[in-house]
């Protein structure tokens, strides 16, 4: 798979959260519904579980075209071969790009702030992102960044990443604003039909706010 691909496409990218016993079938799901990227995320320290999941997750990637981000972790995307790694600063990207190579997808959470947006596509980001956006079930004490944001960064010349609370009811608002992807945790995957749920959240890039 070209790991360029990322750049080039639009929709959902769906964010997984801690160890589940069904994670792979899941994701399967959400790959099914859809999904035009993946972020692995799992802070736990199990690194052979982590290291399984990820393999697993990669390989169910690679089958649909679609880039597996590992979160945080370099040493963990550089040893399972996978396309790039999400960081919380941009301190870490010179760092990121030297383990990871040139191909290597790497992106910033920039959460309100469109000067660490800036820094991090000095820096070689090949994505940033915003939010939270709205309130976020899974990290409730976000920032909540503007949606004026989104129409400020359009010059940076990336992709640009919403992020927090996001569901099908709100993410319209988000495109239209310039929103390249949709990241998506627990609508997606706190859902009881992830393939439904990661269909409702891409068809919203088929829909005038994506098409506009």
């Amino acid at each position: 798979m070209n790991p360029l691909l990322f750049p080039t496409t639009r929709g959902l990218y769906a964010i997984t959260h801690g160890p589940r016993p069904n994670l792979a079938a899941v994701v399967a799901q959400a790959l099914a519904g859809g999904a035009r990227a993946l972020q692995y995320r799992d802070e736990s320290d199990d690194s052979t579980r982590r290291q399984h999941e990820a393999t697993a997750l990669r390989q169910l990637c690679r089958a649909h075209g679609v880039p597996l981000i590992i979160d945080a972790d370099v040493a963990l995307a550089l040893a399972m071969g996978a396309d790039g790694v999400h960081l919380d600063d941009v301190a870490g990207i010179a760092r990121a790009r030297a383990a990871l190579g040139d191909q290597a997808i790497i992106g910033v959470s920039c959460r309100d702030s469109l000067e660490c947006a800036q820094a991090a596509v000095r820096a070689g980001a090949d994505y940033v992102s915003f939010g939270a956006f709205f309130h976020s079930p899974t990290k409730p004490l976000a920032p909540r960044a503007s949606i004026d944001l989104l129409r400020q960064s359009a010059a940076l010349g990336v992709p640009r990443v919403a992020i927090g609370g996001i569901t099908p009811d709100n993410g319209g608002s988000l495109i239209e604003a310039g929103a390249d992807y949709l990241a998506v945790i627990s609508a997606v995957f706190g859902a009881s039909d992830v393939r439904h749920a990661a269909q409702r959240i891409s068809d919203l890039y088929s829909s005038p706010f994506g098409t506009s």
